[in-house]
Order: structure tokens, then C-alpha cells, then sequence
């Protein structure tokens, strides 16, 4: 049976257990407090607890595994310095690290996977960094979009008066259905040593896209800031589709379906 870690086990992480335990894979799941550990066993992981912020792991079940699944929000180098140090007695060989698109300089142009600041690399630049250095494992690394779905509805984000700043700037979001999906195809395809940007194919303004989910959710219309013309990045998915040959479930953010 194939032996799969997650770090982290949030709105991403309890998706991806259920995804493979359902394929019939050993799952480890870490969280941060003891208090998890039942709701965790409840999807049939493997409840173990990690904290790499404090560097503390209970027992090594989690490094007996295959393959990792980093995915958490932590921008703490030094904690994951301290994760990859552990790896070192590990039989994992494999990780997928989830990152996002944030270490791309906010500028008004379309950036493909090369185009990070390596001159001034963002502490989430430099935790990439580390993990595609690793000698004991392959990484690859995915780059995530801002993220919608289940509980994250985007009509809610200015629902309470605070003004759409940039209103006129394109929007780059990704659906939790294709979050998922991604891994699956880079875990099945064994796809390595990649970087990946993630992100829907439509970039509407946030104007349009604010407005149209605002209003569905059962809210007002936001209001809308100054326009910043210096500002408003476009995210490429063309390497994703190209290389994995992946085709989005949500392509279009004008069309998302939220339970």
C-alpha cells in the first residue's frame, strides 16, 4: 500500500486526505494539537502531531510514508529548515509543496514560473528554495492562486463595507476542486523536480468579479477604491496545462458553482 503524509490538514488538507484515502492510500495527517486527533482518524488517516513552528513531532509515523504533502500556510525558514533536517531519516522521497502565487512581484503583466524576484526572494521564495535543494528528495513545487470554494465564497470577502482596492486589476483564483486535482495528476503522473503556477484560465477585473459574487452571496455592492496602474498581474497556467495536460474543472470565475 502506498504511504502518503500530509502537513497540514485545514481547508485544503482534509480534502486531500478523504481524496486518497478514497484511492486506497495510507494517509498520515499531522496537526498542531492532540485535540485533532479524532476528527482526523474520523476521515481514516493517521493522526499525528507536528508543529514545525515550536519543531516538534510525536513519534516518526509521519516520516514513514513515500511521499509529502507540505501544506501549510507557515512562512517560518527556519521551521522548515527543520522539517527538511527530519527528512533525513525518512524513507519519503517525494514532496509536493504547496505554495502560492504571492512570490510574484505585483506588477502589471502576465508572470510564468520564472519570473520570481530572485534578487530580493520573499521568505516563501527562499522556503521553495530549500525544499527543491533538498539531496534526499524530488520536489515539486505548486503554485496556488487565491483560493475559493466550500466556506470560502468569494461574495464574502468584501461583504462588511471594506472597499475593493484596485478595482479595475485582474482577478487570479482557483477553485478547491481543481486544487485537488492538481496534486492528484502530479502524484499519478509522477511528475518531479516541476514548478507549477495554478490559477483559473479567465481574469476578470475585480470589479466584475466582486460585484457579480457580492451581489449572489446576498450582500450589497461593494464599494471600490482607486485604481493602482502599477499594480495587477496576470497568472499563467500555460506550463500546467501543457505539461500535465490538465484541464480545468472551474476554467471560467465567472461561472463557479458554490454549495
Amino acid at each position: 500500500m502506498k504511504t502518503l503524509s500530509i502537513l497540514g490538514s485545514g481547508w485544503l488538507g482534509k480534502p486531500l486526505i478523504k481524496h486518497f484515502v478514497d484511492l486506497g492510500w495510507q494517509v498520515n495527517a499531522s496537526c498542531r494539537h492532540r485535540q485533532r486527533r479524532d476528527e482526523l482518524a474520523a476521515l481514516g488517516a493517521t493522526p499525528c502531531v507536528v508543529d514545525i513552528d515550536v519543531q516538534r513531532m510525536e513519534g516518526d509515523a509521519f516520516l514513514k510514508a513515500d511521499l509529502m504533502i507540505v501544506n501549510i500556510p507557515s512562512k517560518n525558514i527556519g521551521g522548515f529548515a527543520w522539517l527538511l533536517d527530519q527528512l533525513a531519516w525518512s524513507s519519503i522521497e517525494r514532496i509536493v509543496f504547496v505554495s502560492s502565487t504571492s512570490v510574484y512581484p505585483d506588477e502589471p503583466r502576465a508572470m510564468s514560473e520564472a519570473d520570481t524576484d530572485d534578487g530580493q526572494p520573499t521568505p516563501l521564495r527562499q522556503i521553495e528554495q530549500r525544499f527543491i535543494e533538498c539531496p534526499r528528495c524530488s520536489t515539486t513545487v505548486v503554485r496556488f492562486a487565491g483560493l475559493v470554494g466550500p466556506n470560502r465564497h468569494p461574495g464574502r470577502f468584501f461583504a462588511h463595507g471594506r472597499p475593493v482596492p484596485n478595482p479595475d486589476a485582474p482577478v487570479n483564483m482557483i477553485h478547491l476542486e481543481d486544487c485537488v486535482a492538481i496534486i492528484h495528476e502530479i502524484v499519478q503522473q509522477h511528475c518531479w523536480g516541476e514548478i507549477f503556477n495554478a490559477c483559473a484560465d479567465t481574469h476578470p477585473s475585480k470589479r466584475e468579479f466582486y460585484g457579480k459574487y457580492t451581489l449572489e452571496y446576498g450582500g450589497a455592492l461593494p464599494t471600490f477604491g482607486d485604481a493602482d496602474l502599477s499594480a495587477g498581474k496576470v497568472i499563467c497556467n500555460r506550463k500546467l496545462k501543457h505539461v500535465l495536460g490538465y484541464e480545468f474543472i472551474y476554467p471560467n470565475l465567472m461561472r463557479l458553482v458554490f454549495d
